[in-house]
């Protein structure tokens, strides 16, 4: 999900059309866009099959306004639910949907959207002083400088080394707890100058922004990201019928990792080694269909920076579910 000041410029748009395209053209095609935010990729993919019904989940209330109001023009086909993405089957079933062997198609395009990165109040972005909150449902009660300001530095190291991949965690989380004694964390502002300071100059000319891999890993943390990626890739590749394709758009390499596993695990046949023959349902359940992360190109890139990080994986279901 991107945009590009009031535009909003889906991630390989073409790409993810071009991949489902095969599984979308019947009359009874679902597909569910499991990160719906503005919806650019669902209105695309509604436009381009004339038959499809779209299920969008989204945790902001906002994206599921604003893309409500982009998707209206394709009417009763499009069905709009306020949930995180491993709510699925609960959210296929309350639908009168089948939780298993139904779909035709699912998106995932993950991470946090452009429009709650350029909302400054939302605390997303390194750039802009805000409040520390980076929720991305803002009726949830955690927030980021809950987390700074009230979890053991043991358990702050974790997340920044686990989330965030942050080599100077311990660093870091010594200067967090110094400063939290002497005042709670309230703003962005004043963590990216620990920070700067915590983080050593060498670094900072390579690494990029001393502020990026703390601030993924408290976004990370405070919304569940990976936690509910675990549980929401076995839902909907279970969800997913015979022909059905299922299309990731990661952004950065934890969720990429979990992908990769996940599509991995079910593209291998199950039958013991040794065994000469295939042994019935036990087969690959999935056929790849990238090989490796397909990435935007250098055109894209420039017309959409955020398409910079783009890792796409997909996959199509060629045997049911065990």
């Amino acid at each position: 999900m991107s945009e590009n000041g009031t535009a909003h410029v889906p991630v390989l748009l073409d790409r993810v059309l071009a991949l489902f395209a095969p599984a979308l053209d019947t009359p009874d095609a679902i597909l569910v866009d499991a990160t719906l935010g503005l919806g650019g990729h669902a209105d695309a993919l509604l436009a381009a099959h004339p038959a499809l019904t779209l299920v969008g989940l989204d945790r902001d209330p906002e994206a599921l306004d604003r893309s409500g109001t982009r998707l209206a023009r394709h009417g009763d086909r499009v069905h709009l639910v306020h949930a995180v993405y491993d709510e699925l089957p609960d959210v296929l079933t309350r639908l009168g949907i089948a939780a298993r062997g139904s779909l035709a198609g699912v998106l995932m395009d993950l991470g946090v959207s452009s429009m709650q990165l350029d909302v400054a109040a939302r605390g997303f972005a390194y750039a802009h002083d805000a409040p520390l909150d980076m929720r991305m449902d803002q009726t949830a009660s955690l927030t980021a400088a809950e987390v700074l300001n009230t979890y053991p530095p043991g358990e702050l190291v974790r997340i920044l080394r686990e989330y965030g991949e942050e080599r100077f965690a311990k660093r870091i989380v010594d200067r967090v707890v110094r400063e939290r004694a002497r005042a709670p964390f309230t703003n962005s502002g004043r963590l990216v100058e620990l920070l700067y300071e915590a983080v050593p100059a060498a670094s900072r000319r390579t690494g990029g922004h001393p502020a990026k891999r703390t601030f993924q890993a408290l976004r990370i943390e405070v919304n569940g990201e990976l936690d509910a990626l675990r549980a929401a890739l076995p839902a909907a590749l279970d969800a997913l019928r015979v022909g059905g394709r299922i299309v990731v758009e990661s952004y950065q390499s934890l969720e990429d990792r979990l992908v990769k596993q996940s599509l991995a695990a079910l593209a291998k046949s199950r039958t013991p080694p040794g065994v000469p023959v295939e042994l019935p349902g036990h087969g690959p359940q999935l056929k790849l269909l990238t090989r490796g992360a397909e990435q935007a190109d250098e055109q894209e890139t420039e017309h959409n920076p955020r398409a910079a990080s783009v890792r796409l994986r997909a996959a199509e279901r060629i045997l049911e579910a065990a």
